[in-house]
C-alpha cells in the first residue's frame, strides 16, 4: 500500500470510532480489507470485536504477533476535518486508527514479500477499557495462534515524523481505575445535623488519598493517584445523600500498587464510622506494566538504524497500557511512533500527521523481517 491508500484508510477508521467490545464496523471494515487481500497463505479468526490473522511462512520455526488495538475514547471530537468522527461523542483520540492502518499496511507486505516465519496480527477490542488484552490472551482463539514473540506500536504526538523511540525494561506503569462511592443520609441544608452530609466526606477523602503517596510509600517510589471526576447533590440548597470519586491509580512497583489498595481499604473503613456512612470502591480495569525485553529492544534499534528510522531512547511513562498483560506471558516490547502533533493523546484535536503511517509500516515490516532472522 502507499501512503495515499493508507490515508484513506485511516480517514475511513476515523469516521467511525467505537467504545470497547463494541467495535462492530471497524471489524467489518478491517475484515473486508483483509478478504481484498486474499491468500492462501492468510488464515483468519474473529474473537468478539477483535481479529486474528495468520500469514503462514515459507519454513516456519516460530510465531512472530504484532498487537494493534482498535478502539474509540467516549470523546466528543473538535477537530473540524473533512473526516472527523460521525459517532457523535466518540473520537479515536489515542490513535488507534493509525494503529490499524499500520497493521493492514504491514500485514499486505509481508503476504507478498514471503517471510520465512509465521506471523499473526492481532486486533484487539477495548484497550481503552475494561481492558481486552486478558481475556484475548486466554481465548481458546489465541492459544491456537499464540506467538513466541510479541510486539506492538503507540503514536507519540510529542515526537516528529520519522523517529521511533523505545527502552528495554519497564517502559509504561502499572495502572487501576479507582471508583469510589459514599451513601449518606441526605437532608435541608438548613439542618445539616439531622442528615449525613457526603460532599464533605467524599471531599476529604480526596485531601486524605494524597497522603497515601507522600506518607505512605517510599518516597523513591513512583506513584500517583488522581481524582478526575466528583460528583455530589442534586440541588443547592439540600445536603447530599450520596457522592462519588472516579479516578486512576498509576505506580512503575507492582506491588506499591497493592499497597496502595490496602491503604485505601483502611481508609474507607475510618472514613464509614467517622462520617457514619457506607462506602464501596471499585478498582476497575487494572493494566500490568509495558515491560520490554532488552534483546528485542536492542535488535529493533539495530534495525531502525539500518533502515534510516531516527531511534530515541525513551523514559518511563506513567502511561498505561493492556499490551503489558501480552508481554507478562509473551516476550517482546513495545515502541512510540512519532506523528508530531500539538495536541497530545485523548485531546479533542489531536491530529496526526498522516506521514507517520508509511514510518510505521516501514518499522514494522522490517522488525517482522529481523525477528525471523
Amino acid at each position: 500500500m502507499n501512503l495515499q491508500e493508507l490515508q484513506e484508510i485511516r480517514r475511513d477508521l476515523h469516521q467511525i470510532p467505537e467504545l470497547g467490545f463494541q467495535e462492530f464496523k471497524t471489524q467489518q471494515y478491517i475484515l473486508k480489507e483483509i478478504e481484498a487481500m486474499h491468500n492462501e497463505r492468510v488464515f483468519v479468526k474473529t474473537w468478539k470485536t477483535g481479529i486474528l490473522v495468520k500469514i503462514a511462512g515459507n519454513a516456519p520455526k516460530k510465531m512472530i504477533g504484532f498487537r494493534c488495538d482498535m478502539d474509540g475514547l467516549p470523546i466528543a471530537e473538535s477537530t473540524e476535518l473533512a473526516f472527523q468522527s460521525t459517532h457523535m461523542g466518540k473520537m479515536h483520540a489515542c490513535g488507534h486508527d493509525f494503529h490499524m492502518t499500520i497493521a493492514l499496511g504491514a500485514m499486505k507486505r509481508i503476504i507478498d514479500q514471503k517471510i520465512d516465519d509465521d506471523v499473526v496480527f492481532i486486533f484487539q477490542p477495548a484497550e481503552e477499557g475494561p481492558g481486552g488484552a486478558l481475556p484475548m490472551l486466554q481465548s481458546v482463539e489465541f492459544q491456537q495462534w499464540k506467538p513466541d514473540v510479541i510486539f506492538a506500536l503507540h503514536i507519540a504526538p510529542d515526537l516528529p515524523v520519522g523517529t521511533v523511540s523505545t527502552k528495554s525494561g519497564l517502559l509504561f506503569a502499572n495502572t487501576s481505575e479507582l471508583f469510589i462511592d459514599f451513601k449518606g443520609l441526605g437532608g435541608h441544608a438548613a439542618y445539616p445535623h439531622l442528615a449525613k452530609d457526603m460532599t464533605v466526606a467524599a471531599s476529604n477523602f480526596v485531601i486524605q488519598i494524597q497522603q497515601i503517596i507522600s506518607r505512605g510509600l517510599d518516597p523513591l517510589d513512583p506513584a500517583v493517584i488522581t481524582v478526575g471526576k466528583m460528583e455530589s447533590g442534586f440541588v443547592q440548597n439540600a445536603v447530599a445523600e450520596t457522592a462519588r470519586l472516579e479516578g486512576t491509580i498509576r505506580t512503575l512497583n507492582p506491588k506499591s500498587l497493592l499497597i496502595i489498595k490496602e491503604k485505601l481499604e483502611k481508609l474507607k473503613r475510618g472514613f464509614e464510622i467517622s462520617y457514619d456512612c457506607e462506602i464501596t470502591i471499585d478498582y476497575g480495569a487494572n493494566y500490568y506494566q509495558v515491560y520490554n525485553e532488552k534483546k528485542y529492544v536492542d535488535e529493533f534499534y539495530e534495525t531502525m538504524k539500518r533502515i534510516g528510522i531516527t531511534y530515541h531512547e525513551a523514559a518511563e511513562a506513567m502511561t498505561g497500557e493492556d499490551f503489558g498483560d501480552m508481554l507478562k506471558v509473551i516476550p517482546g516490547f513495545m515502541f512510540w511512533l512519532g506523528v508530531n502533533s500539538p495536541y497530545g493523546l485523548h485531546h479533542a484535536k489531536l491530529s496526526p500527521d498522516e506521514a507517520a503511517l508509511e514510518v510505521g509500516v516501514k518499522a514494522v515490516v522490517h522488525t517482522v523481517q529481523t525477528l525471523s532472522n
